[in-house]
């Protein structure tokens, strides 16, 4: 006989509580209607309690059946649970799936990683209609427009300047023009990134060696005089040339003009509940950072606050300031280009 455990969670709010259900080995937990950043870390608590408690169940299945709205710090909640009962050998289960929830489930490739019970809704083809509103500046048509008119702006800047960067670089270190990425964008999902290249072709293995010597304070990397640089690319770093290609990105959709530093997938991996926060907007070519230190931002934690800044500012008017104040420190000798 099943055993609904109400406010499981006692030393939550109220509204943070989830409904626990009991049968046998397995655990059933209710989802509210919203999985935003306050209801993810309680949602995270009370698996967690469920995973550390005397008696452990085998599965622990989370109910959607109500659920309408999941942001980037839901979907951290549920990676963040998966992962633990990973480790654990406990069976994670997604059940009552709604649109909305699979609609981000399948943005961010998810869909493929979970177990999700058979039986879920098939999304219309119109399926992005069902994806959260995470941030005003998601779903701004002119915010969209104005990226297009950039990106094409921007094609003709590279037009210009694409023969001498590439032979530049061809003569400094031979390789590939470009150096491509995978980064994580709006709501985690993944896209490769498009750069003029500025180390050296082998510059991805031997970030392992220099881990050690990383002066970033936490969940990215950063090293002054970086031994991977080659001389043009301090040049193309210093004047942010080397981001030039990033216009396609922006073309493609997967990144703004102005918006959040786009993280790597190792990154995105430390983060815990609250930090995916920084995900409910696109990227951007430009933004708080960029104005702000740029390479000389070492703390993760200052990362954060800028990126939260940014989302609590955002109008049209402030990107278009950005992209100003961006313009104004792009040739400074002290921008923290490096």
């Amino acid at each position: 006989m099943a055993t609904k455990v109400q406010g499981f969670m006692t030393s939550q709010p109220t509204e943070g509580d989830f409904p626990v259900t009991f049968s046998n080995d397995t655990a059933i937990v209710q989802v509210s209607a919203r999985l935003s950043v306050l209801e993810a870390v309680a949602f995270k608590q009370t698996c967690l309690s469920l995973i550390q408690h005397t008696s452990v169940p085998k599965t622990i299945i989370i109910d959607f059946h109500q659920t309408t709205f999941l942001d980037s710090s839901g979907l951290g909640a549920l990676v963040s649970n998966l992962k633990t009962t990973q480790e654990t050998q406990i069976e994670f289960i997604l059940q009552n799936v709604t649109p909305q929830v699979m609609a981000v489930l399948n943005l961010t490739g998810l869909d493929k990683v979970f177990t999700i019970e058979s039986g879920g809704p098939t999304l219309p083809s119109n399926h992005s209609e069902q994806l959260p509103t995470t941030h005003p500046s998601v779903r701004s048509w002119m915010k969209r427009l104005i990226d297009i008119v950039g990106a094409l702006v921007g094609f003709l800047i590279i037009g210009l300047l694409f023969i001498p960067i590439a032979i530049a670089i061809q003569l400094d270190d031979r390789g590939p023009i470009f150096f491509g990425q995978t980064r994580c964008g709006w709501m985690g999902k993944r896209f490769r990134i498009w750069k003029f290249r500025s180390m050296y072709i082998d510059a991805e293995a031997r970030k392992a060696e220099l881990e050690r010597q990383n002066q970033a304070q936490g969940a990215f990397f950063k090293i002054d005089n970086d031994p991977r640089v080659t001389r043009i690319g301090r040049f193309l770093r210093r004047t942010s040339l080397d981001e030039l290609p990033q216009f396609l990105n922006v073309l493609k959709g997967e990144m703004s003009l102005v918006g959040t530093r786009p993280p790597t997938p190792d990154e995105v991996e430390r983060y815990e509940v609250p930090e995916w926060q920084r995900l409910d907007v696109k990227p951007g070519m430009t933004g708080e950072w960029q104005v702000n230190g740029r390479s000389s931002v070492r703390k993760f934690e200052d990362v954060i606050r800028l990126d939260l800044q940014y989302q609590k500012n955002w109008s049209l008017l402030y990107d278009l300031k950005l992209i100003l104040k961006t313009v104004a420190i792009l040739f400074k000798k002290n921008s923290g280009a490096v």
